[in-house]
């Protein structure tokens, strides 16, 4: 088996050892590191190294926090001190995109999540292994998660204890418990409790839930109606608010089960602010939209704010949280590729991650004189640039904030401004 050093990272985040004719991508190995690969699997064409030897550390590396790292997917990265993760971020983002971007670190690196999906299984209550579609760790902390994790998958465990509900086979794709999905409002101290299941809890069962997380402020029981592998399901209210609070700077936000909400909190007022110095003028679209993260809080500066979002269900929570916090910003349901964008001074566009595809065209023609682009995934930013926007659009600037400490991903705000 090969051995040698990793000098440098792939653009998802693996070590890549060069040795003879082969190359071997290496999870949780980092430039600088001296090691033998022991064993490999063939993945997508690569070869990924199922085991390795650490023969001699690089300068990079710091003791990790987590017992579970090395085997948990959640932080490929925890390895790595924090200021060498900004770095690497940053280089990589620049390969990707040929943009050089100032990056900036999260105020918290530990307890910084505000969402965690545990998945309940035959083989363990916690998290997935990196690498392993049906193996999961055994989880009895999560650093970047919070504090009371223990407490949340003790009574997690207990609760299944006493109702014999059954976990999931992941094998088998049978079971009655699928997830918990916990969430914390971070500057709010709320907690929401969800438990995504395959059955409707008897009376008896959601007595004993509501019991065993009593400390919840918002408690909910998701059915979930198909045996896909995520934390998805009709979502039924069982006791306290039908909605948590989250503060972020001067702007409330309420959230759902069924709301998507950036994940860190404490980063998160770094990313409105780079995206507030980017926009100019007084009318703003907000496209792809969600619950009105970008815009309720751009329209608490002034701007006329007006959203686009393909969910209904985010919608209305959009505008729930426009009302909530007194702005000049309405919501409304629309596919981003179908939506007239007429003459705004500045479109915001926070597309999924496959990136704006044809709505890209329609930003081409329109009379918007600014676009903001958020991305977490800087190759679809790059095609969505070089297959569409560079044909009306410069990049003028671009900044990143790391929402995602210990891991390769970073979000990115590119400001683009129409070609004279």
């Amino acid at each position: 088996m090969p051995s040698g050093r990793i000098r440098k990272l792939s653009d998802d985040g693996l070590g890549v050892l060069c040795a003879g004719s082969k190359t071997v991508y290496i999870p949780f190995a980092y430039p600088g590191d001296m090691v033998r690969v022991k064993s490999t699997r063939r993945r997508f064409g690569r070869l990924i190294a199922r085991d390795f030897e650490l023969l001699e550390p690089s300068p990079l590396r710091v003791l990790p926090r987590c017992r579970h790292f090395g085997k948990c997917g959640g932080c490929l990265w925890q390895g790595l001190k924090y200021k060498a993760q900004l770095k690497l971020k940053a280089e990589l983002f620049e390969r990707i995109t040929g943009i050089r971007a100032e990056i900036k670190g999260s105020p918290k690196i530990w307890g910084f999540r505000n969402v965690s999906n545990f998945i309940v299984t035959t083989n363990g209550v916690g998290l997935k292994e990196y690498g392993n579609p049906l193996g999961v760790v055994d989880l009895s902390e999560c650093p970047v998660f919070s504090k009371r994790t223990p407490e949340y998958l003790r009574a997690l465990r207990d609760f299944l204890a006493e109702t014999g509900l059954g976990p999931w086979d992941l094998r088998r794709k049978a079971g009655d418990v699928h997830y918990l999905q916990v969430r914390e409002g971070k500057f709010t101290g709320e907690v929401m409790v969800n438990l995504i299941a395959h059955r409707r809890p008897a009376e008896e069962t959601a007595e004993a839930f509501r019991d065993y997380f009593s400390f919840a402020d918002s408690l909910y029981w998701s059915l979930k109606a198909d045996d896909r592998d995520d934390p998805r399901g009709e979502p039924l209210h069982v006791a306290g608010s039908h909605f948590i609070r989250e503060r972020i700077d001067d702007v409330v936000y309420l959230i759902h089960p069924n709301s998507f909400f950036q994940t860190n909190s404490h980063a998160l007022e770094l990313l409105l602010r780079a995206v507030g110095n980017f926009t100019d003028g007084e009318r703003v679209l907000d496209l792809y939209s969600s619950v009105g993260t970008f815009g309720v809080w751009l329209a608490k500066r002034g701007f006329a704010v007006e959203g686009v979002e393909v969910n209904p269900f985010a919608v209305e929570m959009a505008n729930r949280n426009a009302e909530l916090n007194g702005v000049n910003a309405l919501f409304r349901v629309g596919r981003a590729e179908e939506t007239p964008i007429g003459d705004y001074d500045t479109v915001i566009v926070d597309p999924p991650r496959r990136g704006l595809k044809e709505a890209g065209e329609l930003l081409v023609k329109s009379g918007a004189e600014r676009v903001v682009y958020v991305s977490c995934n800087p190759k679809a930013f790059r095609l969505d640039y070089e297959n569409h926007l560079k044909k009306a659009y410069r990049v003028d600037e671009a900044v990143l904030v790391d929402m995602f400490p210990h891991t390769p991903h970073v979000e990115a705000i590119v400001e683009l401004t129409r070609r004279r």
